[in-house]
């Protein structure tokens, strides 16, 4: 596969979803890599995203994120984990146009426990549980917009979610 191609799986969701451990089951199933925007962002600034927030704002970070995530689609082949709140650009949405993105779609209980309530999320610092269904209630439109299919996470471990992921795009492992 050439990386003119673009991305075999983009992944989309809230944070707590498990966008990256998931990822990581499905580039190793098809012996591809996987690239975290996140996690870019953190490599290239020096610094975890919540003190990027806390020290730039969010209107900085949503530009780190936006090339963070044009570069991840536009040069990688393999499968791409989305922040939670990139969709929230329609630049990032039209460029999610035609790819195969799947929203892992988790429940609130299973969030917040995978999330932590201690874990440093800038956005679901203040009364996590209110901020996350807020947060839920403006991006869920957004992510079934951009999703070519939405899989459930709920009583299901990273290998289930991962084969149902599969199975959604018609993929079969390596």
């Amino acid at each position: 596969m050439s990386a003119a191609s673009g991305p075999v799986v983009v992944l989309v969701g809230p944070p707590g979803a498990g966008k990256t451990t998931v990822g990581t089951v499905i580039a190793r199933r098809l012996g591809v890599a996987l690239r975290d925007t996140d996690a870019d962002i953190e490599a290239a600034e020096g610094r975890p995203i919540p003190e990027i927030f806390v020290e730039d704002g969010e209107p900085r970070f949503r530009e780190l994120e936006r090339r963070a995530v044009r570069a991840a689609l536009t040069e990688h082949d393999g499968v791409v984990s989305l922040g939670g709140g990139a969709v929230l650009d329609p630049g990032t949405r039209a460029l999610l146009t035609g790819l195969p993105v799947v929203f892992l779609d988790v429940a609130l209980a299973d969030a917040i426990r995978r999330v932590g309530l201690d874990t440093p999320r800038p956005l679901l610092a203040v009364n996590p549980r209110k901020q996350w269904r807020t947060l839920m209630e403006q991006r869920r439109p957004l992510y079934t917009e951009v999703a070519r299919a939405v899989v459930g996470t709920e009583g299901r471990d990273p290998e289930e979610v991962a084969q149902a992921v599969l199975d959604a795009l018609e993929l079969k492992d390596a």
